[in-house]
């Protein structure tokens, strides 16, 4: 069995979750080592709408796919009734310790967002990056490579190389499967 992965999820300034995940995959190389957990069930408190669309809701199934070294992490957001409404990465610090079962990050604060209905992909809470630069909470460098994450993956998007091939495959289905019928480790 996989077992379950603790996230400690820092945002600034003094904000910190933890977070309970499945693991269900360590994928291999072909996949740059793509770590898949499902989150059985959101506890947001309220739905998250975006454009006008419910995309998250009180026990909806997420998705998560995190990458050693890499600046975000990808989630595919589903209703509770597990339809799926699209992806969702978080632009962050590095994930430490992905190798094994306890992990930690900071969030920066921007996100990018990808309809699962078609349309384009766009950046959200450029508010909040921007106050939290302004307050001294990040700092300007680290700002900056937030806004270059989030734009590289707008320009993936637009090439059609994002959300990777991972992300596609690993429906909530695939990944219900798996958790039950065990972890799965890919060469």
């Amino acid at each position: 069995m996989g077992g379950l992965i603790r996230i400690r999820y820092r945002r600034p300034p003094d904000r910190e979750q933890i977070f309970e995940q499945r693991l269900v995959a360590r994928l291999g190389a072909g996949d740059d080592g793509a770590v898949v957990t499902l989150l059985d069930r959101a506890g947001v408190r309220e739905p998250s709408i975006i454009d006008g669309a419910v995309v998250l809701e009180r026990d909806s199934p997420i998705v998560w796919f995190t990458w050693p070294g890499r600046r975000h992490d990808v989630g595919r957001f589903h209703l509770p009734d597990g339809t799926f409404t699209g992806w969702y990465a978080n632009i962050l610090t590095p994930v430490h310790g992905v190798a094994g079962s306890e992990w930690s990050t900071t969030d920066l604060f921007l996100d990018v967002w990808l309809p699962a209905e078609g349309g384009s992909a766009r950046v959200l809470d450029e508010d909040e990056l921007e106050e939290a630069e302004q307050r001294g909470w990040i700092d300007a460098a680290t700002a900056g490579t937030a806004r270059r994450e989030a734009r590289s993956l707008l320009d993936a998007a637009s090439r059609g190389t994002w959300p990777p091939p991972a992300a596609h495959e690993w429906t909530l289905q695939r990944t219900r499967a798996a958790a039950e019928g065990g972890y799965v480790r890919s060469p």
